[in-house]
């Protein structure tokens, strides 16, 4: 398992991961994006910007690297750092298949941005378009975004062509979405090829805003599942002024941002492997990580419990947000 690594790391910050979905594409629903990116947002203004994340990240003891074929040019980006540093050999590198990026660099493209097909046939396109770019320094490749009624829960053949990835060195896991999450990942852990489990890792929304994956994370975790969190900060209402009182009360007694609250609360779950910053600046991501050194006693992660949302709730709001 390529996580082992992480196990042996020294850094406090070795269990944050650095997500590329809101710089490997011009367009992302994350908000205030106009705060954070180039007015252009052009390929090779992008390109810098995720390797100027990517170098400080790694310098800051950052070892998981997330990228996805529908976050435009992440898997490009993310190469082209790794190509560039052939020293860099203690990192893993994770991608996604499942999604195509459809909105040709445009952040307010009218047709949708990404689009999802699970089949085999997109992941056989997907795969050579990875190893195109990746190669062997690919250590997992997920399945994006799986919902209970994903065909690859079903799919035989499709997941003996995974199995067989597996049998490479490549370790498969999935991501899931949506207010059935914990349905998708009790489904995953019961799929077996050849006897064996097919997915050791599973990746999914928790934060203060949406728990209702935690229990089944849990789960994962028990039959060895290395998990991932991502958007531990709700797509940027846990982070800044957009924070709740009781978030921004407790960063303030501890002299940081609220984003390292949101990403502190995750961190502190025990089935947790890797969480996830989706940082766009420097800046930010130097906030996220101070999240490996706070403390959130018992009083304070109860009053985090008082934020969180019916599943449908939460979910129907992120699917409000617009892509900018």
């Amino acid at each position: 398992m390529p996580f082992a690594r992480l196990a042996t790391a020294t850094t406090p910050t070795a269990h944050i991961g650095l997500g590329l979905a809101a710089v490997g594409r011009p367009g992302y629903i994350n908000l205030h994006r106009d705060r954070d990116l180039p007015g252009d947002r052009s390929v090779e203004e992008l390109r810098a910007r995720t390797h100027e994340l990517l170098d400080a990240a790694y310098a800051q003891g950052v070892r998981y690297f997330d990228a996805a074929r529908s976050y435009g040019r992440s898997e490009e980006f993310l190469a082209g750092w790794l190509a560039a540093r052939p020293e860099v050999r203690d990192v893993v590198v994770g991608s996604k298949w499942g999604y195509t990026y459809t909105a040709g660099w445009k952040a307010d493209a009218e047709t949708p941005h990404e689009v999802k097909d699970h089949s085999l046939a997109a992941y056989e396109r997907q795969r050579a378009e990875t190893g195109e770019l990746l190669g062997d320094r690919l250590d997992l490749y997920q399945i994006h975004s799986v919902t209970p009624d994903s065909p690859a829960l079903t799919d035989k053949e499709l997941q003996a062509r995974l199995a067989a990835l597996a049998a490479e060195g490549v370790s498969v896991g999935l991501s899931t979405s949506g207010p059935a999450q914990a349905d998708a990942i009790r489904a995953a852990l019961t799929v077996t090829v050849d006897g064996e489990p097919l997915f050791r890792t599973v990746q999914a929304t928790y934060n203060a805003l949406e728990t209702s994956a935690g229990p089944a994370l849990a789960e994962a975790h028990d039959a060895g599942l290395t998990v991932i969190v991502k958007e531990a900060m709700a797509n940027g209402r846990l982070a800044g002024t957009e924070a709740p009182a009781v978030v921004r009360e407790i960063a303030g007694e501890e002299g940081l941002g609220s984003d390292a609250v949101a990403l502190a609360l995750v961190l502190h779950q025990p089935w947790a492997g890797v969480v996830l910053s989706g940082a766009a600046t420097v800046g930010q991501l130097s906030g996220n990580l101070h999240a490996a050194v706070l403390d959130l006693d018992e009083e304070r992660r109860a009053r985090l419990d008082a934020l969180v949302e019916e599943p449908e709730a939460y979910w129907r709001h992120r699917a409000s947000l617009p892509w900018s």
